[in-house]
């Protein structure tokens, strides 16, 4: 909502404030003031109203003249002009030498072709006003004013120019304020006046007796559609622009100038809140005006000469089954006003707000309409805006209001009775108020108010649609007191030592070895797409935003496999290596409960792609393979002190992984995550390259699990000693399989297991493979003697015995 200082000065006295004054106070009571822009403060010099005397073409050019402009002081100014508009005896925005205009352009004496040029003639752009507002007709060329125009006059005080324009940023619950009424009593409130406000009266001439609204009828098919619809009719207008102090004000609100008709809606639009709609009476198939669901499937062509297509929820104005208006959004061009107009029936009416939202979202059709209908209007100024605006258009355009109207209207609108706890006061602002301090706030406001001995009941006027409970009530005081006069106060509470605490010590322990290994952090959305969340899901139900901003963001994660893929895609597209990544963040699944939040986990990852070592002269580059991010994991756990309970269990369970490169993570036997090959299908839908590799951990089961304490020991004394162990065992076995029967066999002086050989090929029979493993053995307390590390050899061998197909060599 654009604010006009100047229009707000004629309801308030604003002599004591400036225009910055106001957007500070409104900032600090609740409404946001985006900005203050003022147009004249990029305008220096003269810049003033002048009248083309003569006008000549260009003898060196087929598009420009040569203007003589008379500028008051007596002289003739000859000034070069290209507007194709320009044309002898306009009245003109004239820049003579010396004027500095938007942009730093400063204007001297030139010569253009040959010819000089002691000027410039304007345009409504050159002088600081946007391009979508400016009028149709002025679009490609200059402005040209109207004939009472005074020659001479600055142009900076004519146009009203010099006039700070206050950005309101409106939230849904303060939609009051878009209107030049609601601004002024919220205005009034904060430097606490009353907003006087004036109103047309009828003259005699401008209004008729009842005599074509006899034929017009309204009829609603559902009364939840409008719970108030009025129409008004003005006879014999003659269509033309409306003087410029409404066009500029118009403009200044970032509304385009149509005509005196259009404009007088929007000006009233703009002062009460209330969006109004201007039918052309005579081009309407019948008088029976229908308020209407039903036309599903239709085609309708809105004002913009657009297309749209309606539906069964869209709201719909219409005669004679004919769709005139998408109610509440804009206006047919079947029925809109032209240059040929002479009767004009006028609407005013309330709409459903949320089948407004709907049908603006569906079809991308905003407009200040909507906007307003969306957040609500003031129910009770409706009649008062349609009638103020048909005298308005009597006035402007030569008509005559006719006194009937035709309306439905379902209920009255009251005042909203909201009873508070004085204890509330103290309880819920933290502030003590006597009754005479609650009494100015309220006064303030415009509420009435009625005190009781444990409470008091607030009369809310509806054009405060938005109070309706005591904690709405509670919000004004503490806005119009002052949150600055609230004293801060800390809640009491005991005191307990600054400390990390067990998850914040692992997350950054994780963070601290993740880097250690050479991965980057990465911070991705939580939000991903509709295809991209089916990787990983971990529940069919998802997710989903009501209102996403688009459609690739619109699903909340299950797993942490999308983001890295779109880390990966984007950064090897631009040729960024290594891509090593890993991050620490949240997934979100959906809660059994109904009505609950989400539940998040939290969750580390991994993923490696492609070269982890460039060529060089003397070798080859190296990729990344599966016991590379595996081993990144079990560097990590052992760290974490939890390698002793971790194991790798193969899996086929997961489509988007290589069904023989996979393995679940298991923590004392229970799957916390899993560690693969991308299946190469999805490697390459994301242009990468098929040696991808992706794990992910859940902290919180990490994080959970108790963990042995970190026990410092001292460096064994003794010796150790080492054996050699080769099996032939089938390729079917594990590795992970035949690891944990030597190690449960082996006793507590078996330190230490590796696989150093595996060999399949010549000389092994076919499906079998050659292991080859060595162990360490050492007793921290004694020299261990070839009696015991051949005890436990036997023991081993006689475990491995079970393994059906196994040979020692």
């Amino acid at each position: 909502m654009y604010v006009s200082y100047n229009w707000l000065g004629e309801f308030l006295d604003l002599s004591q404030y400036s225009a910055d004054d106001i957007a500070e106070k409104m900032s600090r009571t609740g409404i946001e003031i985006e900005g203050v822009d003022n147009l004249a403060q990029d305008i220096q010099g003269p810049l003033v109203v002048g009248q083309v005397v003569e006008l000549h073409p260009h003898p060196d050019s087929d598009h420009l003249n040569l203007t003589k402009v008379d500028v008051g002081d007596g002289n003739l100014r000859q000034i070069v002009c290209g507007a194709p508009n320009v044309c002898q005896g306009a009245k003109v925005i004239a820049a003579l030498e010396g004027t500095v205009l938007p942009g730093d352009i400063l204007i001297k004496e030139s010569e253009l072709r040959g010819q000089v040029s002691q000027g410039m003639l304007c345009s409504l752009q050159e002088i600081g006003l946007s391009e979508k507002v400016v009028p149709k007709e002025f679009a490609d060329g200059i402005m040209l004013l109207p004939e009472d125009a005074p020659i001479g006059a600055s142009v900076i005080e004519y146009l009203d120019l010099d006039d700070p324009i206050l950005e309101l940023s409106i939230t849904p619950n303060r939609a009051d304020a878009l209107s030049m009424r609601g601004t002024a009593f919220e205005v009034g409130a904060i430097i606490q006046q009353k907003p006087h406000f004036s109103h047309l009266a009828a003259k005699p001439d401008e209004v008729t007796a009842l005599d074509w609204m006899k034929s017009v009828k309204v009829v609603q098919e559902e009364s939840d559609l409008s719970s108030h619809y009025q129409l008004r009719l003005i006879r014999d207008v003659e269509i033309e622009a409306s003087p410029i102090n409404i066009q500029m004000r118009l403009m200044k609100a970032n509304i385009r100038p149509m005509n005196n008709i259009v404009d007088a809606t929007n000006y009233y639009m703009l002062y009460y809140g209330q969006p109004l709609h201007a039918f052309d009476y005579d081009a309407l198939p019948s008088k029976t005006i229908s308020i209407r669901n039903g036309y599903q499937g239709a085609k309708f062509q809105t004002l913009d000469e657009k297309e749209r297509t309606l539906e069964e929820q869209d709201i719909v104005i219409a005669a004679e089954d004919e769709p005139i208006a998408l109610a509440g959004i804009m206006g047919g061009l079947n029925s809109h006003v032209t240059d040929t107009t002479r009767n004009v029936l006028l609407e005013a009416a309330v709409f459903e707000g949320g089948a407004i939202r709907s049908a603006s979202r569906r079809l991308g059709l905003r407009s200040e309409a909507s906007a307003r209908f969306e957040k609500g209007i003031n129910q009770a100024t409706v009649s008062e805006a349609g009638e103020q605006a048909a005298l308005l258009i009597a006035r402007l355009a030569g008509g005559r209001v006719e006194e009937a109207i035709a309306e439905i209207k379902v209920g009255d609108v009251e005042s909203v009775q909201v009873q508070v706890k004085n204890e509330d006061i103290h309880n819920k602002l933290g502030i003590d108020l006597s009754q005479n301090d609650l009494q100015v706030i309220f006064d303030r406001l415009a509420f009435e108010v009625e005190f009781r001995e444990e409470d008091f009941v607030v009369s809310v006027p509806p054009r405060r649609w938005d109070i309706k409970i005591p904690a709405d009530v509670l919000e004004e005081v503490a806005r119009i007191y002052g949150y600055d006069n609230i004293p801060a106060s800390l809640p009491s509470a005991p005191s307990r030592p600054a400390k990390l605490d067990d998850r914040q010590i692992m997350i950054r322990a994780c963070r601290h070895l993740a880097e250690g290994m050479g991965l980057t952090e990465t911070v991705s959305y939580s939000l991903v797409s509709p295809e991209q969340a089916k990787l990983n899901e971990s529940q069919p139900d998802k997710v989903t935003l009501l209102l996403p901003m688009s459609e690739d963001r619109s699903v909340l994660r299950q797993s942490m496999l999308p983001s890295m893929l779109e880390i990966a895609r984007y950064n090897k597209a631009r040729h960024n290596k290594p891509l090593a990544f890993y991050e620490i963040g949240k997934v979100f699944l959906m809660n059994e409960e109904k009505n609950k939040q989400p539940q998040e986990t939290e969750r580390l990852s991994l993923f490696v792609s492609g070269e982890k070592a460039s060529a060089r002269w003397d070798s080859g580059s190296l990729k990344y393979d599966f016991y590379d991010i595996k081993g990144m994991l079990e560097g990590i756990l052992a760290d974490l002190r939890l390698i002793d309970h971790m194991r790798f269990e193969a899996t086929q369970d997961y489509e988007f992984m290589h069904l023989g490169r996979t393995a679940h993570i298991l923590l004392a036997d229970e799957v916390i995550g899993l560690v693969g090959q991308l299946h190469p299908s999805i490697a390459e839908e994301y242009d990468l390259e098929e040696c991808s590799y992706f794990a992910e951990l859940e902290m919180d089961r990490l994080v959970r699990y108790q963990r042995e304490e970190l026990v410092q020991t001292a460096l064994a004394k003794y010796p150790s000693t080492s054996r050699d162990l080769a099996l032939l065992v089938d390729q079917t076995v594990s590795h992970q399989r035949l690891v944990t029967i030597i190690e449960q066999a082996g006793g507590k002086d078996l330190i230490r297991i590796e696989l150093f050989d595996r060999y399949t090929g010549a000389n092994i029979e076919a499906g079998k493979q050659s292991l080859a493993y060595h162990l360490t053995f050492q007793n921290p307390e004694k020299t261990l003697k070839d009696e015991e590390v051949k005890q436990s050899m036997d023991n081993i061998l006689m475990a491995l015995a079970q393994v059906e197909g196994l040979e020692v060599r």
